[in-house]
Formats: structure tokens, C-alpha cells, sequence
């Protein structure tokens, strides 16, 4: 009997994820990218559930995602993982060939990554999340905002929300999710910030959203990793001591406005206290 092909992708997902299940989330590689690059940057001390990751899925598409899974550290790993093995095992699948509809394998995605964060939570586990398919070839980023805070969009023109479009990963079973596509004209940059960045706060203030695209506004740095550098550190300009609080992570998608490869006017010196794309504690 065949299967149908969700069906077959659930089965392999299943038969895969239990050979393959690693003691901890793995390492990300971060995808080099024709005429544009990506990098997260995240405070170093590890107290929540944030996790991000990158994958290559085709010639000219690359998946990126931001996920803000609620609860202590030790509470989440077991879900990161899973949630992780989703991700790579079930995407490639969704996003084969050359006729697949690229909305669609990103909703079905979501949908899976819902399903794995339910079953393995044993229940309710609200997860925020902004996942994003890159196409290098006509500069498009198809996304799904899940309850996540709105991604920051910033070009010549000023900076656009790309707000959410649906509720957090991890509620329903049943949650829809939709897909949506912006552009990023050559020297646009995509920002991307978890909670922890929203909610710091200071003498009864949040840094909020606002904080976060003032800060991009005026960042002057040329490179993703320096912009999220420049995001975290305005952040903790913003709190007047190192972020404790919550795990506090930035995303940064940039297209180069030419073919070369920008300069970055930073000094290049990696402060202690942040740790690189993909490494998780």
C-alpha cells in the first residue's frame, strides 16, 4: 500500500528521529549565501528556550528559523531537540523538486513543527516562532510569523513589520498557520529578535520593539553578525548591565547591494559576552 505523501513523510520522520536523536541540540552551520549572508548572535548564558536554525534545502533556497520556546532551559531541551530533527529531517522533503509550492511547504512545515512540539511536550508548550525560506535567486524571503514578534524589514524607504499571521507553535494541534513573501532589494536587511530583546527592561520600561528598531534604524555596522552585535548591545546599553533575564537572541538576514562583499566598519573584536551562530549551551 502507498502512503500518502504527508503520511510518508510523518513515517519517515518518526523512523529517522529515533536512529538519529542526539544527546543535545546540534551545532547550526551557517549557509553561505550568493550576494547576500545570515548570522545569529546570542547572549552566552543559556536560561531559556530560545533555538534558531539554517538549512540549505535546494540550489538557490535556504531555510531559516527563530524559535522562542517557553520555559527553563532544562524544561525545553528534550523538545529543542525534536523540534530540531523536524526541521532537518522533514524539510528537505517538503522543499524537493522544482514544481513544489513554496507557501505550502512552509505552512506544512509549520504544521509538523506544532505536531513535534505537542507530542513531545505531552501538552500545551507555547513556541513563538518566525520561520523563513530565502531564495537567492529572486531575492524573496517566504515566511510564517507564528505568534512571533514582528520581524524588521528595513530598506531606503524606512523599515516594514512583517507581523504575525497566526498563534504561537505548541497550542492547538489544529492551528493554521499562512505564508506570506517580501522582497529584500539589494542592500536590505531582515532582523529578527526574540522575546528576551523585547521584554528587557529598566526602571520599569521595556526596550520593546520600538528599542529594537530604533537601533537598526541607525546601526551602522555592514555585516549580519555585526548588526545582531549592534541590536544586543543596544540592549544592554538599554538595561545598564548584561541580560539575565530571559535568553535574548538576534537574526539577521542581509543582501549586499552589490556582488561583493561588504566591509563591516566594526572593529571586529567578538565580545565575551556573546556566542556565535549555532552554538548551543
Amino acid at each position: 500500500m502507498t502512503l500518502p505523501p504527508a503520511d510518508l513523510l510523518r513515517s519517515l520522520f518518526r523512523r529517522r528521529a529515533t536512529a538519529l536523536r542526539p544527546a543535545d541540540p546540534r551545532h547550526s552551520d551557517v549557509p553561505l549565501l550568493r550576494s547576500a549572508e545570515i548570522a545569529a548572535v546570542y547572549h552566552s548564558q543559556r536560561v531559556a528556550g530560545d533555538f534558531y536554525e539554517f538549512l540549505r534545502v535546494g540550489p538557490s533556497r535556504v531555510l531559516f528559523g527563530l524559535f522562542d520556546l517557553a520555559g527553563r532551559r532544562e524544561d525545553t531541551r528534550e523538545i529543542l531537540i525534536a523540534a530540531q530533527n523536524t526541521f532537518r529531517i522533514l524539510a528537505p522533503k517538503l522543499f524537493a523538486g522544482k514544481d513544489f509550492n513554496e507557501a505550502e511547504a512552509m505552512v506544512g512545515l509549520c504544521h509538523e513543527a506544532n505536531r513535534t512540539i505537542l507530542q513531545v511536550a505531552g501538552g500545551i508548550r507555547s513556541c513563538p516562532a518566525f520561520i523563513g525560506c530565502y531564495n537567492e535567486d529572486l531575492g524573496t524571503v517566504c515566511y510564517v510569523n507564528a505568534g512571533h514578534p514582528p520581524a524588521l524589514l528595513r530598506d531606503d524607504s524606512g523599515i516594514t513589520k512583517l507581523e504575525a499571521s497566526g498563534l504561537p507553535l505548541g497550542i492547538f494541534s489544529h492551528a493554521t498557520q499562512s505564508a506570506s513573501t517580501c522582497g529584500l532589494v539589494p542592500g536590505a536587511a531582515l532582523l529578527l529578535v526574540s522575546r528576551g530583546v523585547i521584554e528587557a527592561e529598566h526602571n520599569d520600561q521595556e526596550f520593546g520593539l520600538e528599542g529594537a528598531k530604533k537601533s537598526f534604524q541607525g546601526a551602522s555596522a555592514l555585516s549580519a553578525q555585526d548588526l545582531c552585535l549592534e541590536i544586543l548591545q543596544s540592549a544592554e546599553q538599554f538595561l545598564e548591565a548584561a541580560p539575565t533575564h530571559n535568553d535574548v537572541t538576534a537574526l539577521v538576514l542581509l543582501r549586499y547591494r552589490d556582488a561583493g562583499r561588504p566591509r563591516s566598519r566594526s572593529s571586529g573584536r567578538k565580545p565575551l559576552l556573546y556566542g556565535r551562530a549555532g552554538k548551543i549551551k
